[in-house]
């Protein structure tokens, strides 16, 4: 395949996925939406990053790492969370959470 076709390829499937999102969000807006439906997606945004971050915090290498003391994203994951439930600041959390993390991987 030529440069321009695989350019040409590219720029379809984008337009291709743009469009089914888009169309989706569009026809979305206008279709009745019940208490329940919209009830129920409100998590959704939470479920799916409660998701990324459990995979990254319990997989780190692509096995299951539950230990405490090897763990470093668990270890500063426990903070986070700690600082969360004490302050319920979130800028804070994520501050207190990275910087766990960094130093924690410093003196590996």
């Amino acid at each position: 395949m030529t440069e321009s076709g695989l350019f040409a390829v590219v720029l379809g499937m984008g337009a291709i996925t743009y469009g089914l999102r888009a169309g989706s969000l569009l026809l979305a807006e206008r279709l009745p939406r019940s208490a329940w439906l919209t009830s129920f997606l409100r998590f959704v945004p939470v479920a799916v990053l409660s998701a990324i971050v459990a995979l990254q915090v319990f997989i780190p290498s692509g096995q299951l790492d539950l230990s405490l003391v090897e763990n470093h994203r668990l270890q500063a994951s426990v903070l986070a969370i700690l600082v969360a439930w004490r302050t319920r600041n979130m800028l804070l959390t994520i501050a207190v959470g990275m910087a766990a993390l960094w130093i924690l991987q410093a003196i590996k």
